[in-house]
């Protein structure tokens, strides 16, 4: 049932830019020039909301997408338009352009601060972040100002001295924002220098 209402989307939102899908959240993602605005789930369009229209989605009693994560309810930013607006394609289109607009900024701030948790960084997972954070180490912003070498010294501290250096050069793309092995022989050279081995 989805399809029917993803492909109509698609074919009204074609003059917004480039339009694409991809399974999400148990729907389809609705995408303009890579960035996602609006989702298709349980046969319904919902729009992403933010500042601008989020209050207006609440007045006129719309819901927002609720999916569970490990069984936990996750609320998304994605509401349900109601069926008039399929009757009235110009307001529909009102609203996903602004739904639009909205994820482009939200895209943009999310850009120019970069990720908010270690383990989002580039090379760290979930236990990473628990090691940094045993370390002493909680924040991005720490780890940035401590280093890779001083991080790598504080978990080889708290941990074990037989710390894989893989550690390291994980914890050195990641404040580089690039992936491990693309680090250059040169500096892998000078971090072991530093480190004394």
């Amino acid at each position: 049932m989805d399809k029917s209402t993803l492909n109509n989307s698609i074919e009204l939102m074609k003059d917004l830019g480039e339009i694409k899908s991809r399974s999400m959240f148990g729907g389809f993602g609705v995408f303009c020039d890579k960035i996602m605005f609006a989702l298709v789930v349980n046969d319904k369009l919902h729009l992403r909301a933010g500042e601008e229209n989020e209050a207006g989605f609440k007045e006129l009693k719309l819901t927002p997408y609720i999916y569970k994560k490990r069984g936990f309810p996750v609320v998304t930013k994605y509401y349900a338009v109601p069926n008039t607006w399929w009757n009235d394609t110009n307001e529909l289109m009102r609203q996903a352009k602004i739904s639009l607009t909205l994820a482009k900024k939200a895209q943009a701030v999310k850009q120019n601060t970069g990720p908010e948790r270690i383990k989002d960084l580039p090379n760290l997972r979930l236990a990473t972040e628990r090691m940094l954070r045993k370390a002493g180490i909680e924040s991005v912003e720490e780890l940035q100002n401590r280093g890779s070498l001083e991080a790598f010294l504080a978990l080889r501290k708290s941990h074990s001295d037989s710390l894989s250096l893989d550690v390291l050069w994980a914890l050195e793309g990641a404040l580089e924002g690039k992936h491990w092995s693309v680090i250059t022989p040169q500096r892998k050279q000078e971090l072991l220098q530093r480190l004394g081995e």
